[in-house]
């Protein structure tokens, strides 16, 4: 459930007998023809699917993260990555005062893996309270079956085209983009990266048939449950 559906003593009252949460992490940057918000709304989406059946709340996603190289296309925000960093320590400093123990961090964005690092550091403060991340887009059975579709797949191609990123009136290119050099992207500047990127797709297809994006997200929403109900010890 989405924590906003819930005042402050239906929470309290619930913690008596749950205290798992979750936090979305997102990102607001560039997606090729989606939308800036993807990472984001995947993020939140996939987390409340998940979390829905067990009575587990999501919290808002947070929807700024770590993106520096996009910083040459316009709308993408990116936080410092000591920003980023003290903005979720200090919401999981909240949730842990509220008396949540269990709580899943569902991440939307590769760039803010700095968080994992985040996560050890915080518990070992925090003895009691447990912190897991989940790369929903790249766990073991996602990505498997992204890769079993069509291996060329990545950032802003049809691996993130779903219904609920897409934009109304955009119309999407029909050939399969050849896959960017990775060791050219980690070494441009954000205005050289835009100048090699383009549009913004790392490569492949900008879209394919939804029956091929339900079967991702069947996958990815069990994926992230199995998150949730695993042992946290």
């Amino acid at each position: 459930m989405r924590i906003y559906e819930q005042n402050w003593m239906q929470v309290e009252a619930a913690l008596r007998r749950e205290d798992r949460a979750v936090l979305p992490l997102g990102s607001t940057e560039q997606h090729a023809n989606l939308s800036l918000s993807t990472d984001t709304i995947l993020a939140e989406r996939v987390a409340v699917e998940a979390a829905k059946p067990l009575g587990v709340p999501v919290f808002p996603a947070l929807p700024y993260g770590i993106s520096p190289y996009f910083r040459a296309y316009p709308g993408s925000i990116s936080l410092r990555v000591e920003t980023y960093l003290l903005v979720v320590r200090d919401i999981l400093d909240s949730l842990a005062d509220s008396g949540f123990r269990r709580i899943l961090l569902v991440n939307g964005h590769g760039g803010n893996s700095p968080v994992q690092g985040l996560a050890g550091e915080w518990m070992a403060d925090h003895p009691g309270v447990k912190v897991r991340l989940h790369n929903w887009w790249n766990a073991p059975r996602t990505w498997g079956q992204v890769v079993e579709i069509d291996p060329v797949a990545s950032h802003g191609s049809w691996m993130e085209n779903f219904p609920w990123t897409r934009l109304t009136g955009v119309t999407l290119p029909a050939e399969r983009k050849p896959m960017v050099d990775l060791d050219r992207v980690r070494l441009c500047d954000p205005v050289a990266l835009r100048a090699l990127l383009g549009d913004g797709n790392y490569g492949g297809y900008h879209q394919r048939p939804d029956a091929d994006m339900e079967a991702i997200w069947k996958i990815a929403v069990e994926e992230t449950r199995e998150m949730l109900e695993r042992p946290w010890e």
